[in-house]
């Protein structure tokens, strides 16, 4: 059994999601460092109450870089006044999406990710909308649900995608 296959991937629903400001810490990281990526979270979740959050859903942000990629973990804000000064923000474009279920443990996304690029993708009518203007590859979604002590819940990745004229793979 290959790392992909350790987690079934469920059909995606698409959707075209809002526009959002995310606001949170932002990291860089690689293969090699991914594992420092809980350590941030719970550096973001020792922050407590951010200013001009809306709603109970948290992101994490996912961007190609050299070396490596940035991660940011983040909320919905409504307003830059008072974030913390640590703070980055970003904007996610109001696009379509494909949106993936991950039902397994969050240390399992990487496979989730592995099969909707190295199996969904290639077998799909679509393709990956790269990102433009400082926006994520892509981002999770973790719901109100989610309980980050057990590590399981509302988690969603979100892909942006639009439809390709060719198919790469017969069905």
């Amino acid at each position: 059994m290959t790392t992909t296959d350790a987690v079934e991937l469920e059909a995606p629903r698409f959707e075209t999601g809002p526009a959002l400001v995310i606001a949170g810490l932002r990291g860089h990281f690689t293969m090699a460092t991914a594992n420092g990526i809980p350590a941030q979270w719970q550096r973001f979740v020792s922050i407590g109450r951010v200013p001009g959050k809306i709603g109970a859903v948290e992101y994490g942000l996912c961007f190609p870089m050299p070396g490596g990629f940035d991660y940011m973990c983040g909320v919905e804000i409504s307003s830059v006044v008072g974030l913390p000064g640590e703070f980055s923000q970003t904007t996610i474009p109001a696009q379509p999406y494909a949106v993936f279920a991950h039902r397994e443990h969050v240390s399992k996304l990487r496979h989730t990710l592995d099969n909707i690029w190295h199996k969904w993708f290639p077998s799909s009518c679509y393709k990956h909308v790269e990102p433009s203007g400082g926006a994520p590859a892509f981002f999770e979604r973790y719901g109100e649900r989610f309980n980050p002590q057990t590590g399981m819940g509302d988690v969603e990745i979100w892909m942006p995608v639009q439809h390709s004229k060719e198919r790469t793979t017969n069905e």
